[in-house]
């Protein structure tokens, strides 16, 4: 008997198979992350092939046989419900585009949650807004990355346990992964503080609304965001 399925999916990765066929690697909402074989999408005529582009929301119909054995669905209906195809105007976009769908597909090969399709999502819609700050989405995005890979950045407390408070700056101990308070103030002030808060607790449709016009904070909230990424 033959199970199917029809989801919203991003699609990971395209890999070449036969003659013809590709399969690929794709995030869900509900089901995480899928290997697909597609066939014959290479061929001029496919009718599958437009609607597994990358940068975009498809909505795929799946259908794989109770009795398979290597996990694989085959694709038998595509389309593309969103094609952000303005971050793909823009080269730093697309290549944190790229980089994005590289770190979630390395992620949700072992962890299984719909965050990651929603973390995902959320940054290739404010990439294809110009008039979102790259540097708003790369922060937004390597905050909640951290969080799903445990390494979340602690903006509650110091390295002593107290809480921040407003007004102070801190210095970042990369070695603790927290706020050191030195008495002559540190580098990182309350406005660095709130917006990585802000970013942190809310989605990526935040970020339409958000104008930062001071750029030492948004470069020392990317560095720490960054730094919060790396160590998970």
């Amino acid at each position: 008997m033959a199970i199917s399925l029809t989801t919203r999916a991003i699609i990971l990765r395209r890999t070449n198979y036969g003659e013809a066929d590709r399969i690929l690697t794709i995030l869900t909402p509900e089901h995480g992350q899928l290997a697909v074989m597609a066939k014959a999408v290479r061929r001029a005529k496919s009718k599958l092939a437009g609607g597994i582009e990358l940068f975009a929301i498809c909505e795929l119909g799946l259908v794989k046989s109770s009795s398979a054995t290597n996990g694989m669905w085959t694709l038998t209906s595509s389309r593309i419900v969103v094609f952000y195809d303005q971050l793909m105007l823009d080269y730093d976009r697309l290549q944190f585009g790229y980089e994005a769908i590289k770190q979630i597909s390395r992620l949700s090969s072992a962890v299984d949650t719909p965050e990651l399709y929603q973390v995902l999502a959320g940054a290739l819609a404010s990439l294809n807004s110009r008039l979102i700050d790259l540097r708003l989405v790369k922060t937004w995005f390597s905050l909640h990355l951290a969080r799903l890979r445990g390494s979340e950045l602690n903006l509650l407390t110091d390295s002593n346990g107290m809480k921040l408070v407003e007004g102070v700056s801190y210095d970042y101990d990369i070695a603790e992964q927290a706020f050191v308070y030195l008495d002559g103030g540190g580098r990182y002030d309350t406005e660095t503080i709130k917006l990585l808060r802000l970013l942190s607790a809310n989605p990526a449709s935040i970020l339409a609304r958000l104008k930062i016009e001071n750029e030492t904070v948004l470069t020392n909230a990317l560095y720490l965001a960054s730094l919060a990424e790396q160590s998970g």
